[in-house]
């Protein structure tokens, strides 16, 4: 790796606002939103029976604001890429660097290497503040069995998701359509295709779906373990990062 360029790519990271901000509160929503959750469950739980507290996951209730956290953290990956297309900077910086798979692995660990950061504060922040919110008696620590993984696997997750977001920006090559894709598949179609008996075994293999399963202590069935979910989600990261390359390969600015 070109440590020139790796480092110009991380120059043009931090000196963009938006991409600063974006991190920033993927932090604050993901936190904010989980002790929240935590906070209101502590008060459900004298209204629970038996066998909703024996299959009550703290660790993954901890997690919650991920989900809307996550689509923060994507933006970031599909900005990285599209904010050069939109200006038209990425004509110079790709005369600049006209090795294309240079140029795209320093831009993927420019954007990783921030979100790996934020990822793993993030994630022992929401579980840490969302275990205080449960209150003794419903909360564990991190030395219980399965949760430092799942703290560990939530990071891993919100940076594959916006490493996967990368990829589907440098093949669209617009933040508008990116995101019209992305978080509609995240919120809305997701979702729903999980809710649909007959189509829960293939929407369990959907990237954010087969990525929570990392986060997840107590099992479930008929869904996919921390190692497999992790193995899907790494499948469709790949399969983005991939097309994105060839698609910057193959494509004039």
């Amino acid at each position: 790796m070109n440590t020139a360029v790796l480092l110009s790519e991380w120059t043009k990271i931090r000196t963009v606002r938006s991409t600063r901000w974006t991190l920033a509160m993927t932090f604050v929503v993901s936190v904010g939103i989980s002790v929240g959750i935590s906070y209101a469950n502590r008060g459900a739980f004298s209204r629970m029976t038996p066998e909703q507290i024996s299959s009550f996951d703290p660790v993954y209730n901890g997690f919650a604001g991920l989900a809307f956290g996550q689509i923060i953290l994507l933006a970031f990956g599909v900005l990285v890429v599209s904010a050069e297309y939109t200006s038209g900077s990425i004509r110079s910086s790709l005369a600049a660097v006209p090795d294309r798979g240079l140029f795209y692995s320093a831009k993927l660990l420019a954007t990783t290497g921030p979100a790996l950061l934020i990822a793993h504060v993030t994630a022992f922040a929401a579980f840490f503040g969302g275990q205080a919110a449960l209150g003794d008696g419903h909360n564990v620590s991190i030395a219980d069995p399965g949760a430092l993984r799942s703290v560990l696997g939530a990071a891993a997750y919100m940076v594959l998701i916006c490493a996967f977001s990368l990829g589907v920006a440098t093949m669209l090559r617009s933040s508008v359509l990116s995101l019209a894709i992305l978080i509609p598949l995240f919120f809305i179609v997701s979702p729903i295709l999980g809710n649909i008996e007959a189509l829960k075994p293939v929407a369990r293999f959907l990237p954010d779906q087969a990525g929570t399963r990392m986060f997840q202590v107590l099992p479930a069935e008929d869904v996919l373990g921390p190692g497999q979910g992790l193995v899907v989600l790494i499948g469709w990261t790949t399969l983005a990062l991939l097309g994105g390359y060839l698609v910057l390969r193959s494509r004039d600015a």
